[in-house]
């Protein structure tokens, strides 16, 4: 966190949006590369994995829009990409929905990220089992919330498909 003190705000903002643009960027070159020959290797052991196939499914059904806000999650964003890469989603679609993810991400993190950081960091120096606890507490409360949309999801996907 030292390293961005001090720098302004927009410049903070601008040097996110870039690290998010090439990372992102990156990973849907890869995937746009090795799309052709990723069946016969390793690759295609994650290509066969239930969540790979929903997350396909989104992008080929809902492209850009996912593309962009798979920055607000964590996890899902490189997956999204990488897979918006292996379905060769145009460039003329990704490219702007790549443009307003970064953004966003880049936002986030120099606001709400940084701040929320530094709160819990003095919080940890001046009561580290408070700052822990709170942090479990965190994880705990975003585990639970992502099984039960999981299961929620599940079983109206169960129901769906008994109609």
């Amino acid at each position: 966190m030292d390293f961005w003190r001090g720098w302004p705000f927009p410049a903070a903002v601008a040097m996110l949006f870039v690290v998010a643009v090439l990372r992102a960027g990156a990973t849907y070159a890869l995937g746009r590369a090795a799309q052709t020959g990723a069946r016969r290797t390793r690759i295609a052991k994650l290509m066969a994995r239930p969540g790979f196939a929903r997350v396909q499914d989104l992008v080929a059904r809902w492209g850009a829009p996912v593309v962009t806000l798979s920055f607000l999650t964590v996890g899902i964003q490189t997956l999204v990409n990488l897979v918006a890469g292996m379905t060769q989603m145009p460039l003329r679609r990704y490219v702007p929905a790549l443009a307003a993810g970064s953004m966003l991400w880049g936002l986030l993190y120099a606001t709400v990220g940084f701040a929320g950081v530094t709160a819990w960091w003095q919080l940890y120096q001046r009561f580290p089992a408070a700052a822990l606890v709170l942090l479990v507490v965190v994880v705990l409360g975003v585990t639970a919330y992502v099984v039960r949309q999981v299961r929620l999801h599940r079983s109206a996907r169960a129901e769906a498909d008994a109609h």
